[in-house]
């Protein structure tokens, strides 16, 4: 798993580096989030995708480990008067606020902090909210638009539904899509995508 180093220097050179414009998978499946529920979002960068979501009034926790992306994100809230609480942490270590949804876009990490980033995560949100995660799967190390090149950190909608056990799925699946984020997600790629909700007690 890349450092907060290597992060910053790639943040602090490319400000825009997975583009501007929000996740596909996110924009198609937001409205599975309860409306204007507190959202947290993982490993989030420079905030592409928590940026969008305060615009549609949810407000958002997203975290990174990068500095640079911290304070680009929080510019970039400031300058909209957005509800965007970003912070600077170490994702394993870090517990997540309760929430009614959590989005983890190509937010990967090694077999036993991703273990340890998902359980936090479902305990955290509140019955009947909402994970959606985008990764890249193991079919990706044959492609060159993005991704770690650790077999070990790529996922499958199998390993992710047994990371939130007892979640009613409503979406799951593998696919190769096309990418046109920035300069280092583009071109044909090969993706989870996966949608769990934590079940209403009763």
């Amino acid at each position: 798993m890349s450092g907060p180093g290597f992060w910053d220097e790639r943040y602090a050179a490319h400000p825009d580096a997975y583009g501007s414009d929000p996740s596909a998978f996110l924009v198609r499946e937001a409205r599975r989030i309860p409306a204007g529920g507190r959202v947290v979002a993982l490993a989030e960068g420079y905030g592409r995708n928590a940026i969008w979501l305060a615009r549609r009034g949810h407000p958002v926790v997203a975290v990174d480990a990068s500095a640079v992306a911290v304070r680009l994100l929080r510019a970039a809230a400031a300058a909209e008067g957005l509800p965007v609480e970003a912070v600077q942490a170490d994702l394993g270590a870090w517990a997540p606020p309760p929430c009614d949804a959590v989005v983890a876009v190509f937010a990967h990490f090694p077999p036993a902090v991703r273990a340890r980033v998902h359980r936090g995560a479902w305990e955290a949100l509140r019955p009947g909210g909402v994970v959606l995660i985008e990764a890249f799967t193991p079919a990706q190390l044959a492609r060159d638009s993005g991704g770690p090149k650790d077999p070990a950190m790529l996922y499958t909608k199998a390993l992710l539904a047994g990371d939130f056990p007892g979640a009613l799925l409503e979406v799951s699946r593998e696919e190769t899509v096309e990418l046109d984020e920035g300069l280092f997600h583009r071109g044909e790629a090969e993706v989870v995508r996966v949608v769990a909700r934590k079940p209403q007690p009763g």
